[in-house]
């Protein structure tokens, strides 16, 4: 099972996206857990994810979070798939960047 963590200012903002990427990943059969927490949890949280997704409004924080979790992976969600919620264009990102 894999691990999808979405990161924000806050941790509530990606509740809307967070429930689309599950949608995707179940539509798919992608075996997946999708959270969604503040950034500042990044070095404790991110540390068991298989890949971190920020959000474009913190996009700013991808060197600080990709320093706290060198094994992983971190991408920032474009403005256009974030604004959209579109959960299909967030998974294929996360997917990618998980090689998968």
């Amino acid at each position: 099972m894999k691990n999808i963590v979405l990161m924000c200012a806050g941790g509530m903002s990606t509740s809307i996206i967070m429930k689309n990427i599950k949608k995707a990943a179940d539509a798919e059969g992608l075996e997946c857990e999708v959270s969604a927490h503040a950034v500042s949890e990044a070095a404790t949280i991110g540390r068991n994810a298989d890949c971190i997704l920020l959000g474009p409004q913190v996009g700013y924080a991808k060197d600080e979070v990709s320093a706290a979790c060198p094994e992983v992976p971190v991408g920032v969600i474009p403005m256009a798939i974030y604004g959209m919620m579109d959960g299909v264009k967030a998974l294929a990102q996360a997917k990618e960047l998980m090689g998968l």
